[in-house]
């Protein structure tokens, strides 16, 4: 008989370490796969409820007659100085804008209606900041963290299109930047899927033409009918020489069909 070969006991050690070691990554690589796949299935879930058709195409639309102002700066020089004025306050009344509402700043900037509108809304509602500009989503999205806003979704948008998904939207705002947007017939025709029924879109610019950063009123009016909005409201805001429109949008079926849109001219 062969003699019984015992292994020492740094040598049972070494091999009980190796079972451990072997039976720890186990568990643990099932515990990375696990977590993988719950954030995958959350971000899954956080896109599927912002996922939306593209729109009708630039081309499809004509451009606007008049001047387009470059996009400027989106931090203005006193946030402090714009609140003494009372415009979001003025807004929020005019606009009816409550708890529970879903609220889509288009052209959000530096997102300085994004974090006064947010505790406005509330937990069970939902502020939609979007933007062209990338950089600018990137330090609005830091502030957002930053403030620990919950309830705030950042969504780079086109020109054209804001790409918002069907029927999500309460209150569309568009703040000091109208005459900014390069396709307004496109981008108006874009976003009535997304307004839901009783929504309202709220436009807030200055008495100025659009070269000098503002919007007449008389050209804003034409150029949202030629799509099919109607005017509600209109307002000269206190502080400040800019106005606050307010206009329903059309249905779907009803709005102006992009080859039957003509171009405003300015007046």
């Amino acid at each position: 008989m062969c003699p019984e070969v015992r292994s020492s006991p740094k040598a049972d050690i070494d091999r009980i370490i190796r079972g451990l070691r072997s039976t720890v990554g186990h568990l643990m690589m099932r515990m990375t796969i696990g977590v993988v796949f719950a954030a995958a299935f959350t971000i899954s879930g956080a896109a599927q409820d912002f996922i939306a058709q593209s729109g009708a195409p630039a081309a499809a639309f004509p451009k606007p007659d008049r001047p387009v102002a470059d996009i400027v700066s989106p931090i203005w020089h006193d946030e402090k100085e714009r609140d003494d004025a009372g415009e979001p306050s003025q807004l929020v009344r005019l606009l009816g804008i409550q708890s529970g509402m879903t609220v889509v700043d288009i052209g959000a900037g530096s997102g300085y209606y994004v974090v006064r509108l947010s505790p406005v809304v509330g937990s069970k509602g939902r502020i939609i900041a979007e933007d062209i500009v990338p950089k600018y989503l990137q330090s609005l999205r830091a502030r957002v963290r930053k403030l620990g806003l919950q309830n705030v979704v950042i969504s780079l948008s086109e020109a054209h299109d804001p790409k918002l998904p069907a029927d999500s939207v309460d209150i569309a705002i568009l703040v000091h930047m109208y005459h900014e947007i390069e396709q307004p017939y496109a981008l108006l025709y874009n976003l009535v899927p997304a307004l839901r029924l009783q929504a309202r879109v709220g436009i807030v610019d200055a008495f100025a033409p659009t070269s000098k950063h503002g919007t007449p009123p008389g050209l804003l009016r034409c150029e949202l009918a030629a799509v099919g909005y109607r005017e509600i409201s209109f307002d000269r805001l206190i502080g400040s020489d800019a106005y606050l429109a307010i206009f329903a949008p059309p249905s779907v079926a009803s709005r102006t069909r992009p080859e039957a849109i003509v171009a405003c001219k300015v007046q």
